[in-house]
Parts: C-alpha cells; sequence; structure tokens
C-alpha cells in the first residue's frame, strides 16, 4: 500500500481528532518583516542571493546553482540599520520553547553566531534555527516566550565570502531533530571532520518550508495543524530499513503509524517515506513476513515527479530503469537509524 499518498488514509489511521485538526500553533514571523503577505514585493521580504538573482534564491528548496543546490531557510531582509550600514533589526522567538544551543564563535560555523530552540507543538518538536546574528541576547537552557527578542540580525558567516551589507538577513530555519546519537554517528563515519557543535550541527537537522508554514498559520480562512502538515509532505521515496530503535521512532511518535500484523509478529524494521529534502514524515513498522531479502536498507520505491522537480538533495539516481540510494542516501538512512 503507499502510505503515504493519502492524507485522508493516513490521517484515519492515526486517529488524529477534530481538536488535533482546528489546532492553531503559534509560529510567528523571527522579525518585524512581514513583508512575505505582500504579493509580488518578495525583495522586500527575502535576500537574494545577488542584485542580480530572483528573490526565490532566498526562499527555502532547490533554489541555487540551476535548481541542484539546497537551502534549507528563509534569508528574511533587513529593515532597520545603524549610521554604519549595519543591520539593527531584533530577532524573535518564532514560537514558546527553550533555548537549546548558542553558538556565539561566528568562525565556526557558516551560520555565523546561531541560536536553536525546541518547541514541543501537537506532540511534535521542532528546532528554529537564526543565523547570521551579531549577538545573541539568550543562553542555552532558557525559556523563551513567543515573539521575545533573542538576538539582533547581522551578517556573521565563516564563508570567503561576507554578508553585503545590502542583503543583510536572518537565516531561519525550522527543522526536525534527526538522532540522538549524531555526535557518535558523526566520529564514526566522518572521522577526519571536525563537529564544533555536537549535536546541533546543521546536519543533524533536517528543514521545512518555513514560508509554506508562516502563509498557512496566518490565513484567515483556515486552520493550521502541524502534525497533518508533516503528515501531508509529498513522497520522494520509500526505504525499508531493518533496525528497530532509532532515537526518532521515539521523538516523533505521532509519525509512526500502526500495523497489526506486526503489532501480532512482533516489528523486525520500518518502512519509511521521505520528502525530497530527507525528512522521514511516515514510519510504518513491518513484521519479518512482510519483508522480502536480507538487505539491512532497501529502496522500494521512487516518485519520478518529485525527484525531477526538486533534484538537489541527490538522495536517489536512476541506473537504466532501475533507481538506487546515492551514497548520500545511503548517509541520511544510516545517520536516522544509527
Amino acid at each position: 500500500m503507499n502510505f503515504s499518498l493519502s492524507c485522508r488514509w493516513l490521517l484515519a489511521v492515526i486517529g488524529l481528532s477534530a481538536l488535533q485538526l482546528n489546532a492553531q500553533t503559534p509560529f510567528q514571523f523571527p522579525t518585524a518583516n512581514h513583508a512575505l503577505y505582500d504579493v509580488g514585493n518578495e525583495l522586500k521580504f527575502f535576500a537574494p542571493t545577488s542584485p542580480d538573482r530572483a528573490w526565490t534564491t532566498g526562499s527555502f528548496g532547490c533554489v541555487r546553482t540551476d535548481g541542484w543546490q539546497m537551502h534549507e531557510g528563509l534569508d528574511i531582509l533587513h529593515q532597520r540599520t545603524d549610521r554604519a550600514g549595519e543591520p539593527t533589526d531584533s530577532v524573535l522567538a518564532t514560537a514558546d520553547g527553550t533555548v537549546m544551543y548558542v553558538n556565539a564563535k561566528s568562525g565556526l560555523s557558516n551560520y555565523g553566531k546561531y541560536i536553536v530552540i525546541r518547541h514541543v507543538l501537537e506532540g511534535i518538536e521542532i528546532y528554529s534555527l537564526y543565523a547570521h546574528l551579531s549577538a545573541a541576547n539568550v543562553t542555552a537552557g532558557k525559556a523563551v516566550r513567543a515573539g521575545e527578542v533573542i538576538g539582533t540580525m547581522g551578517r556573521t558567516s565563516n564563508t570567503s565570502d561576507r554578508i553585503g551589507k545590502e542583503r543583510a538577513h536572518v537565516h531561519f530555519e525550522l527543522n526536525v531533530f534527526v538522532n540522538d546519537n549524531f555526535s557518535a554517528w558523526f566520529k564514526k563515519n566522518l572521522p577526519g571532520e571536525r563537529n564544533d557543535h555536537g549535536l546541533w550541527n546543521g546536519q543533524n537537522l533536517d528543514g521545512l518550508d518555513a514560508r509554506e508554514i508562516l502563509l498557512a498559520e496566518h490565513s484567515p480562512t483556515k486552520k493550521f495543524s502541524l502534525l497533518n502538515f508533516l503528515r501531508s509532505q509529498t513522497e520522494l521515496c520509500r526505504v525499508l530499513v531493518r533496525a528497530t530503535d532509532f532515537s526518532y521512532l521515539k521523538r516523533y511518535a505521532p509519525l509512526v503509524l500502526k500495523n497489526p500484523r506486526a503489532d501480532r509478529e512482533g516489528v523486525a524494521g520500518y518502512e519509511i517515506a521521505l520528502n525530497y529534502n530527507g525528512v522521514p514524515f511516515a514510519l510504518m513498522p513491518r513484521a519479518a513476513s512482510e519483508i522480502k531479502g536480507a538487505t539491512k536498507v532497501q529502496l522500494l520505491s521512487v516518485n519520478e515527479a518529485e525527484y525531477h522537480a526538486h533534484p538537489c538533495r541527490r538522495l536517489v539516481i536512476q541506473h537504466g530503469s532501475k533507481w538506487q540510494l546515492t551514497e548520500k542516501g545511503r548517509r541520511e538512512i544510516e545517520m536516522l537509524t544509527y
């Protein structure tokens, strides 16, 4: 059964109540710039990569390098500057939550100085990230309220090309958290690389389209459900993993589907639907009697239309008529299930 393509079937399986479907999540804009609502004025909200580039290069998705480079956040343009032309906009917590990490050393990340905040909405953990700050006003462990000032917009980064004053922005992400064991996975699989940020390395945070969430959240006619938003992601591919005890299952238990056969016989693995950015949004337990072959990771299907629309993460590749996981795809699955 193609469990990921029918939102109605998914909602029936997990038994979402009308209350859950109508829940209003408290996401807010992370700055005073709300020009996202102004159709035709996108350049007042987004900071493109250069003046001759489209505003979309500052948005989420396969928007750079002719569609082959992923950008996991929104680059929200500054509105205020000081006499030297430096941005002075306050950066605000997008929702109630707890500060999990503050990187105060801009040279340690292409994010520059950045903050990560944990939010729990409808039983789902979402992690907001605010990057390129000139200053952070909070420390790890602090509880924050939606709209609270957490820092000041800046242009910090460790990249060779500095962010120009004219495109000063906050890079804003909304993410799922991949694995509690990320640091150990990183040390084993990337022994020659530094991990200065532990669990809060950007590789351990898979981005969602914050633009869609902000627009849906503020729709005057439709209530927004974060759980429903995750459940209704478009499937890029489906994989089967012979793994039964990885942290994502507990952290995102509302995304785990019901399978009576696996309940009766025991769980031998999981069938996982991934969107094009590698976000696991539906996980079906499978009994041993439902699994063919002994391979630890199997690619079961690929949505070719979605691949051609959003190829930049390069998780799968086609050889002739056969699809395979790429090295990046295999690494994503290994990191998830480590």
